[in-house]
């Protein structure tokens, strides 16, 4: 029975990022990924140069009509710009009764583009975040939700304390911003784990915590337990990292099908 999968995020009309990457994600997974677009963006591997958002009214009614038909066994939100749009997703996912949420709360893209509205920031964390079953801030993310800065594996274990008194589910921290490491800690339950992995040197990052989330919420609508998930996800990425596309004038997108390219005859 094939699996499915939402992904509630903006389009990458460059293709490596937002819902462009989480589609490619799910086809090299084997499952049927279905989406919700909030935002429109003139972007390429050097930046993002023009956003348009969608009306709330539309973002609702786009949630509606593929629960009503298609049954989501996941749901993965990503770029949110305001808090309108956030209370509707909210809404509609409760009212829909959604399980197997990954929220990556998408504030900076990876060009150093500002994605999130401090207006909405408060939506997120009062009403979002709580009912996800995990987030994946990478470090940045981290900073502007702990209030504090992130620098070694220390702090990410006193962030993720933090955050996790926001929400109900779990706390992963990427840690690959930092100078040292590619480790990820998950927090939950009050425990931690990490998830290590050799960094893999390579300027061609766009779009990893968007493959990364959505590789995750793949992972959950298949029945793992989420520490399989992310495992799974983590070696997936690492993967597509590996394989360094090289498309582009800036940072520029993984090869999220390096893995069906040897299935392919």
């Amino acid at each position: 029975m094939i699996k499915k999968v939402l992904t509630i995020a903006g389009s990458d009309c460059s293709g490596g990022a937002g819902i462009q990457a989480d589609l490619k994600t799910m086809m090299a997974h084997k499952i049927y990924g279905m989406s919700v677009i909030t935002a429109l963006t003139a972007q390429n591997t050097t930046g993002v140069y023009g956003v348009v958002e969608t009306s709330p009214e539309f973002v609702a009614q786009q949630i509606d009509y593929i629960f009503n038909d298609i049954r989501p066994d996941a749901v993965k939100i990503g770029m949110v710009s305001n808090g309108a749009i956030i209370e509707v997703i909210v809404e509609k996912l409760l009212e829909h009764k959604a399980t197997n949420i990954v929220v990556d709360p998408v504030m900076i893209s990876t060009s150093g583009s500002k994605l999130l509205s401090d207006g909405a920031i408060d939506v997120l964390v009062k009403k979002l975040l709580p009912i996800a079953t995990v987030i994946t801030p990478n470090i940045g993310e981290a900073e502007a939700l702990a209030g504090f800065k992130v620098e070694s594996q220390d702090d990410m274990i006193k962030a993720a304390r933090l955050i996790y008194k926001m929400q109900k589910g779990g706390v992963l921290i990427k840690g690959g911003h930092l100078k040292n490491t590619a480790n990820d800690l998950l927090y939950k339950d009050e425990r931690c784990t990490w998830f290590n992995e050799i960094r893999i040197e390579n300027l061609n990052t766009h779009g990893t915590g968007c493959t990364l989330s959505s590789a995750i919420a793949c992972n959950l609508a298949t029945g793992l337990d989420l520490e399989k998930s992310i495992e799974k996800a983590k070696i997936y990425l690492t993967g597509a990292l590996r394989a360094n596309a090289d498309i582009g004038k800036g940072s520029g997108p993984l090869d999220h099908a390096y893995s069906m390219r040897f299935q392919i005859c």
